[in-house]
This record gives C-alpha cells, sequence and structure tokens, in this order.
C-alpha cells in the first residue's frame, strides 16, 4: 500500500468562554474495578509504600504514579473523559475484524475490557506494570505484568490492532517502543497512540502565574530529569513515520479545564478534566517530586492545593491538547 499524505484534524472550533454561568456537573462515574486478575509470583505484590500512597512492585521505580485504590478510580475517570472527546469511540484507527489486540500500559483494564465486549471475537491483551485489573472479565481478555518498554517477544505471532493511551511521563523512550508495535504488529495492521502534550496553556494568557501554571512546571520539569516524555502528543506523528507506518492520521483535540467554555460539549469534558485532575495532583507529584527534586510530602501538598484552588477560578481559562495518532504497516 502506497503511503498517503498525513491527515491532520483539529477538531474544535474556539473554545470560547461562557459569561456569567453557574457551576454544573451533573455526571457521575462509579467505582467498578478493583483488583488483581493474573496468576503472579509474591514479588509482583511487594508493593512500594510511600508518602501514604501505593506504588507498583515490579520494576520498582520505572513508573512514578501510585496503583493504588484511589489511582485507579482517577484512571477509570480519564477513560470516561476520553470517550466523551471521541464521541464514544474507544479508538479511531479503520480496523476490520481484529483477532489478536494488546493495550499497553492498561492501567485498571478498562479499555481492554469495552474493547473485548465490542469484539468478542477477539483475543485481547491488556499489559501494565501493576496487577490491579478486576477478575471478572470478558472471556477473551487477559491480562500480563510485564514492562513494555523491555524487549517484546510477539514478533512470530503478531497483533492486527495494538493501541496505547496516556502513556505521558511514563515512558522514556516513544520512539523505540513505536519501533517495537511496528515489528509486532502484522502487515496491513494498525497501531494507535491517545496521548497528551503535557504541558496547558491558555489562549488568553490568563494561565500565567498561577498555581496551575507552577504545578505543571515543577511536576514535569523532575520527569523530564528524571528521563521521562512529558509532550509525547505533538511528536507522535513523527515517531510513527520514522517507525515506518504509512496512511498515518493525527488528530488534535482541545480539552479544556472546567466549566469555563460556553459550548456545551466544552463544558462538559472541561468538567471531566477538572475531576480527574484534581483526584490526581498528589499523585502526579508526589514521587517525581520528592525523589528527584528533593521536595517533602507537605510542600507537594501544598503546591497540588494551589493548583487545585487556582483551577476553579473561572477566570484562568486553561487548556490542554489531545492527540489520537494511528498508522499502518504496510502490506508488504
Amino acid at each position: 500500500m502506497s503511503e498517503q499524505p498525513t491527515a491532520v484534524a483539529n477538531n474544535n472550533a474556539a473554545v470560547n468562554v461562557e459569561v456569567d454561568t453557574s457551576y454544573e456537573n451533573d455526571s457521575s462515574y462509579g467505582d467498578e474495578l478493583s483488583s488483581y486478575s493474573a496468576s503472579l509470583t509474591s514479588s509482583v505484590l511487594e508493593y512500594r509504600h510511600e508518602n501514604g500512597r501505593r506504588y507498583h512492585g515490579y520494576r520498582d521505580g520505572s513508573y512514578l504514579l501510585p496503583n493504588d485504590e484511589q489511582e485507579n478510580d482517577r484512571l477509570d475517570m480519564v477513560h470516561e473523559l476520553c470517550l466523551k472527546m471521541l464521541h464514544r469511540k474507544l479508538y479511531l484507527a479503520p480496523i476490520k475484524n481484529p483477532q489478536r489486540v494488546i493495550d499497553l500500559g492498561t492501567g485498571t483494564g478498562i479499555w481492554a475490557i469495552d474493547f473485548a465486549d465490542l469484539h468478542p471475537q477477539a483475543e485481547v491483551i491488556g499489559c501494565d506494570l501493576s496487577p490491579t485489573q478486576p477478575t471478572l472479565v470478558p472471556p477473551n481478555v487477559k491480562f500480563l505484568v510485564d514492562d513494555i518498554e523491555s524487549e517484546w517477544a510477539y514478533e512470530k505471532n503478531p497483533f492486527d490492532f495494538i493501541h496505547a493511551r496516556y502513556l505521558v511521563c511514563s515512558i522514556r523512550d516513544f520512539g523505540r517502543l513505536i519501533k517495537q508495535c511496528y515489528r509486532s504488529v502484522k502487515p496491513g495492521g494498525w497501531v494507535e497512540f491517545q496521548d497528551w502534550d503535557g504541558y496547558p496553556y491558555s489562549e488568553d494568557g490568563s494561565l500565567n502565574g498561577t498555581g496551575l501554571q507552577k504545578y505543571y512546571d515543577e511536576v514535569y520539569g523532575a520527569f523530564e530529569k528524571a528521563g521521562y516524555e512529558v509532550r509525547p502528543g505533538p511528536k507522535l506523528e513523527e515517531w510513527f513515520k520514522d517507525a515506518g507506518f504509512v496512511n498515518i492520521q493525527v488528530k488534535k483535540f482541545q480539552v479544556p479545564y472546567g466549566v469555563w467554555p460556553k459550548d456545551r460539549h466544552f463544558k462538559e469534558i472541561g468538567t471531566w478534566l477538572q475531576a480527574g485532575a484534581e483526584a490526581g495532583f498528589e499523585a502526579g507529584a508526589l514521587a517525581a517530586l520528592t525523589r528527584y527534586k528533593a521536595w517533602n510530602r507537605e510542600e507537594v501538598i501544598a503546591l497540588a492545593n494551589k493548583a487545585r484552588a487556582d483551577g476553579r477560578k473561572r477566570s484562568v481559562h486553561m487548556i490542554a491538547d489531545f492527540y489520537v495518532v494511528y498508522g499502518q504497516r504496510p502490506e508488504n
């Protein structure tokens, strides 16, 4: 199949500020997922407990966010946010009748479970450092504990579709990871990554000097010091090209933070982004700042509280960019 020109779509009109309206949030999202789904060695379950949070035990220290129930609830909120952004679609790649699928960094496993329900003919694998997925799952889904940045062994049994979402601040070498995806997907198969440009912004300058801006500057500075990629979204297209993919499509979504937009859709996704961020300010900062910038727990909590407070001001119009990029391995 010949390579087509890359199509870049910005899926938003201007995000306009709504004036003089009250806070509305009639959405809710239940806690439906809990723990452990695979046969595991005891070392995998020897979690690190630090600053009141629980972290993975397998390859301890290679991932800086917690894996406790509080964090799992937040990840499920992010799943709902992504579904709302994509108008209830789990993926955008034009896959047909997939038989073998893997979800990289599956987290709570909610994407893999939804995909398995949608495609009962497919064998679906969810891969993560932590065994925090549920036990009651569709019969065509299973979960593996593994490090997706280590060497793979899937080339001899490749996939029809490889999916990865929300790996920002989790991966040190996205280029290498995407090349492994290329080698492990069938000719004609598709790979899709969905991820953020980690640094938010405001089009009117209202983010400047706020606790939100300070939070992201400090926290992402720590992640960068530790060697993690914090802005994968806008770089995905180039990594896909370098790996050899064709028919690459890029879709960019502007996601407001909070209820300040006038448009109802933007208001709704802004509410979900705010809810997820507020639930995760401490989780995102604790390990990175205490391990790599010598902060203490009280300083991190103060930073998170200031970010949370400023984020609730209707005068602050923060926006984050979310990218969906997919490409196809050539047939030949």
